[in-house]
Protein backbone atom coordinates (compact mmCIF):
# COMPACT_ATOMS: atom_id res chain seq x y z
CA UNK A 1 0.00 0.00 0.00
CA UNK A 2 1.32 3.21 -0.72
CA UNK A 3 1.73 6.07 2.02
CA UNK A 4 -1.10 7.81 0.15
CA UNK A 5 -3.58 5.16 0.12
CA UNK A 6 -6.12 5.34 2.62
CA UNK A 7 -7.82 2.35 4.69
CA UNK A 8 -10.98 1.43 2.62
CA UNK A 9 -12.88 0.33 6.00
CA UNK A 10 -16.63 0.14 5.90
CA UNK A 11 -17.80 0.30 9.48
CA UNK A 12 -20.97 1.55 10.34
CA UNK A 13 -20.65 5.39 11.32
CA UNK A 14 -21.37 5.83 15.10
CA UNK A 15 -24.28 7.31 16.05
CA UNK A 16 -23.14 9.39 18.50
CA UNK A 17 -21.17 11.35 16.20
CA UNK A 18 -23.96 11.91 13.53
CA UNK A 19 -25.32 15.91 12.86
CA UNK A 20 -28.86 15.86 14.14
CA UNK A 21 -31.17 16.51 11.62
CA UNK A 22 -32.14 20.61 10.91
CA UNK A 23 -36.10 20.39 11.58
CA UNK A 24 -38.32 21.41 8.62
CA UNK A 25 -40.11 25.00 8.95
CA UNK A 26 -43.58 25.02 9.34
CA UNK A 27 -46.26 27.69 8.40
CA UNK A 28 -46.00 28.92 12.03
CA UNK A 29 -42.53 28.88 12.81
CA UNK A 30 -41.87 32.16 11.38
CA UNK A 31 -43.63 33.96 14.07
CA UNK A 32 -41.97 32.35 16.63
CA UNK A 33 -39.06 34.10 15.49
CA UNK A 34 -38.53 37.81 17.78
CA UNK A 35 -36.41 39.18 14.63
CA UNK A 36 -37.12 38.67 11.41
CA UNK A 37 -35.36 40.07 8.44
CA UNK A 38 -36.19 44.22 8.26
CA UNK A 39 -37.74 44.88 4.49
CA UNK A 40 -36.28 48.67 3.06
CA UNK A 41 -40.02 49.91 4.27
CA UNK A 42 -39.26 48.68 7.59
CA UNK A 43 -36.18 50.99 7.88
CA UNK A 44 -37.77 54.08 6.21
CA UNK A 45 -40.36 53.38 8.69
CA UNK A 46 -38.22 53.61 11.81
CA UNK A 47 -35.81 56.30 10.56
CA UNK A 48 -39.18 58.45 9.66
CA UNK A 49 -40.67 57.44 13.10
CA UNK A 50 -36.78 58.58 14.64
CA UNK A 51 -36.90 61.85 12.80
CA UNK A 52 -40.77 62.60 13.67
CA UNK A 53 -39.33 61.90 17.74
CA UNK A 54 -36.43 63.73 17.51
CA UNK A 55 -35.73 65.65 14.80
CA UNK A 56 -32.68 65.26 12.80
CA UNK A 57 -30.60 64.81 15.80
CA UNK A 58 -27.48 62.47 15.74
CA UNK A 59 -28.05 60.49 19.11
CA UNK A 60 -24.22 60.65 19.37
CA UNK A 61 -22.77 64.02 19.49
CA UNK A 62 -26.37 65.87 19.46
CA UNK A 63 -25.33 67.63 16.14
CA UNK A 64 -28.63 68.80 14.27
CA UNK A 65 -28.15 68.28 10.34
CA UNK A 66 -30.46 68.07 7.31
CA UNK A 67 -32.86 65.40 7.36
CA UNK A 68 -31.80 63.75 3.90
CA UNK A 69 -28.46 63.60 5.13
CA UNK A 70 -28.94 61.43 8.40
CA UNK A 71 -28.54 58.01 8.51
CA UNK A 72 -29.78 54.82 10.69
CA UNK A 73 -27.01 53.28 12.81
CA UNK A 74 -27.13 50.10 14.59
CA UNK A 75 -26.30 50.72 18.40
CA UNK A 76 -25.14 46.98 18.03
CA UNK A 77 -23.22 46.44 14.69
CA UNK A 78 -24.94 43.75 13.05
CA UNK A 79 -22.23 42.35 11.53
CA UNK A 80 -24.26 40.32 9.09
CA UNK A 81 -27.39 38.88 11.80
CA UNK A 82 -30.62 40.57 10.72
CA UNK A 83 -31.54 40.09 14.95
CA UNK A 84 -30.02 43.54 15.15
CA UNK A 85 -32.35 44.98 12.88
CA UNK A 86 -35.25 45.87 15.62
CA UNK A 87 -35.75 49.21 16.51
CA UNK A 88 -34.36 48.84 19.93
CA UNK A 89 -31.25 48.67 18.35
CA UNK A 90 -31.97 51.45 15.80
CA UNK A 91 -30.91 55.65 16.29
CA UNK A 92 -30.40 58.17 14.02
CA UNK A 93 -26.56 59.35 13.53
CA UNK A 94 -24.90 62.01 11.45
CA UNK A 95 -22.59 60.74 8.72
CA UNK A 96 -19.77 61.71 10.68
CA UNK A 97 -20.58 59.36 13.59
CA UNK A 98 -21.61 56.71 11.63
CA UNK A 99 -18.27 56.43 9.99
CA UNK A 100 -16.04 56.66 12.98
CA UNK A 101 -18.62 53.93 14.85
CA UNK A 102 -18.29 51.58 11.88
CA UNK A 103 -18.55 47.96 13.21
CA UNK A 104 -17.08 49.13 16.83
CA UNK A 105 -18.47 47.67 19.63
CA UNK A 106 -20.91 49.84 21.37
CA UNK A 107 -18.67 49.90 24.80
CA UNK A 108 -15.44 50.55 23.13
CA UNK A 109 -17.60 53.63 20.81
CA UNK A 110 -18.64 55.05 23.80
CA UNK A 111 -16.03 55.08 26.16
CA UNK A 112 -13.72 56.56 23.49
CA UNK A 113 -16.20 59.93 24.42
CA UNK A 114 -18.41 59.77 27.33
CA UNK A 115 -20.75 62.45 25.91
CA UNK A 116 -21.60 60.06 23.51
CA UNK A 117 -22.97 57.66 26.18
CA UNK A 118 -25.21 60.87 27.51
CA UNK A 119 -26.08 61.72 24.38
CA UNK A 120 -26.96 58.20 23.65
CA UNK A 121 -29.46 58.47 26.80
CA UNK A 122 -31.09 61.27 25.93
CA UNK A 123 -31.86 60.33 22.06
CA UNK A 124 -31.62 56.58 22.39
CA UNK A 125 -34.63 55.90 25.24
CA UNK A 126 -36.59 53.23 22.82
CA UNK A 127 -33.64 51.37 23.01
CA UNK A 128 -33.15 47.99 24.63
CA UNK A 129 -32.64 48.12 28.32
CA UNK A 130 -29.11 46.65 28.03
CA UNK A 131 -27.84 49.69 25.33
CA UNK A 132 -29.46 52.20 28.10
CA UNK A 133 -27.86 50.57 30.93
CA UNK A 134 -24.30 50.56 29.49
CA UNK A 135 -25.06 54.08 28.08
CA UNK A 136 -25.76 55.21 31.75
CA UNK A 137 -23.18 53.36 33.72
CA UNK A 138 -20.33 54.92 31.02
CA UNK A 139 -22.30 58.34 31.05
CA UNK A 140 -22.52 58.24 34.80
CA UNK A 141 -24.77 59.72 37.44
CA UNK A 142 -24.38 63.73 36.76
CA UNK A 143 -25.32 63.33 33.04
CA UNK A 144 -28.12 60.87 33.73
CA UNK A 145 -29.49 63.46 36.39
CA UNK A 146 -29.04 66.01 33.14
CA UNK A 147 -31.45 63.92 31.34
CA UNK A 148 -35.31 64.34 32.23
CA UNK A 149 -34.37 68.65 32.91
CA UNK A 150 -32.99 68.32 28.69
CA UNK A 151 -35.81 66.47 27.83
CA UNK A 152 -38.15 69.52 29.34
CA UNK A 153 -39.80 71.71 26.68
CA UNK A 154 -39.75 74.58 29.18
CA UNK A 155 -36.07 74.07 30.09
CA UNK A 156 -34.79 77.08 28.46
CA UNK A 157 -31.18 75.96 27.65
CA UNK A 158 -28.81 73.01 27.83
CA UNK A 159 -26.11 72.80 30.54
Amino acid sequence: MSRYATSQSHAPPNPSHRRPRSRRRTAGSASQHTSLPTSRTAYTETRQWLLDRHGPVCAYCERRIDARAITLDHVTPRRGQTAYDRRDNLVLACPGCNSQKADKPTLAFLLARRERAASLLRYGDHLSPMLVDIAREIAGPEAVARIPRLADPDYPYRD
